[in-house]
């Protein structure tokens, strides 16, 4: 296979969500995008072989595309808009549960008389959706008029103040009206002590620590597409940038289309990582940018900005060069990653 693939170690990974299952109350595997970098479908029929009975999607259009694997209910994480067709017609399917955001669209489906399954969310300090605690009580007197199948509390990730937002949020919401807790970002251990608080069940939706939190049981590769001897002084890439020196510019499959040189925003929370970002932004700011390929044991730089398919990397004289054919490792963060293909069998480095 000639591209980017994610060299999976099937065993191993199936081991990772046997433990993760076993460990989480009620687990919702977040199942959304483009599938964590494995895709929809696969991560669909998986939830299915562990036996779970809901996932969790992101978006209306998203439920079409799981529900051939998966035959169990699905939760739309995205809250309901009235005005996305798909999404009322969805409020009719007995195997999709709604979430709702806001008092008007709940009234909305409340007055529709089929009573489709809803999940009210509460809003949390992200200020991403959801009823403030003030408007739990109005919400109460309306869901004897829809099937109420709980209260959606998906919380920051910070540590530090989020298990006491956890807690008065649930504390707010279960006093308005008892009903199961859909929570995100919560060790297992402390959703399990939340429903046990309250007395009232609990389901502990999960993503990234289910699909990808055994790093070492995957490795993804790029395959050498080209490789080209160059002299200092001469030039080379789309822009015709001058060679840093001797060596080789290597052709390597993978680009923005995959991924590769794409990066979501950190946070940057200590000094050390401001430091970090500085330090990278200067870098790219006068024209070097360290590629993810790692070529004879050491990553490299990019030559120029990495294409829509492939990317330019250069290998100084001393190295080794890579032999067309070859795969390489590049190192992709896979909540952003699209690969071109998923094997399943030993990893490889």
């Amino acid at each position: 296979m000639t591209g980017v693939t994610i060299h999976l170690d099937e065993a191993r990974w199936q081991e990772h969500l046997a433990t993760v299952l076993a460990d989480t109350p009620a687990l919702v595997p977040v199942v959304k995008g483009h599938g964590y970098g494995f895709g929809l479908v696969r991560l669909a029929a998986e939830s299915r072989r562990i036996g779970v009975d809901t996932i969790a999607v992101g978006m209306a259009s998203e439920v079409g595309v799981v529900s051939g694997p998966f035959s169990g209910d699905v939760v739309v994480l995205q809250p309901y808009e009235p005005a996305d067709n798909l999404a009322r017609t969805l409020t009719k399917d007995p195997h999709v549960l709604t979430t709702v955001s806001r008092l008007d669209d709940l009234r909305g489906l409340a007055a529709q008389g089929h009573r489709p399954r809803v999940l009210v969310e509460v809003q949390t300090s992200m200020r991403r959706h959801g009823l403030l605690p003030e408007e739990l009580g109005q919400a109460a007197a309306l869901l004897d008029d829809v099937t109420f199948e709980g209260w959606s509390i998906h919380l920051p990730l910070r540590q530090e103040s989020r298990d006491e937002e956890a807690g008065r949020l649930a504390r707010a919401a279960v006093g308005a009206r008892p009903g199961t807790l859909w929570l995100s970002h919560l060790p297992a251990d402390h959703v399990r002590r939340l429903g046990e608080e309250l007395g009232v069940p609990v389901r502990a939706r999960v993503g990234t620590r289910l699909w990808l939190g055994d790093a070492k049981g995957r490795a993804v590769t790029a395959t050498v597409l080209d490789v080209h001897p160059v002299r200092k002084g001469e030039r080379a890439g789309y822009r015709g940038r001058v060679v840093p020196g001797a060596g080789w510019v290597v052709v390597v499959a993978g680009g923005t289309s995959h991924g590769v040189g794409l990066e979501a925003p950190t946070s940057a929370s200590t000094w050390r990582q401001r430091a970090t970002a500085l330090a990278t932004g200067s870098l790219g700011a006068a024209g070097r940018a360290l590629s993810p390929f790692t070529l004879d044991g050491r990553k490299r730089w990019f030559l120029e900005p990495p294409h829509m398919q492939s990317s330019q990397v250069f290998l100084p004289a001393g190295a080794t060069p890579p032999a067309v054919g070859d795969e390489v490792p590049v190192e992709l963060r896979l909540t952003i990653a699209t690969p071109d293909a998923v094997i399943m069998g030993p990893t490889r480095g």
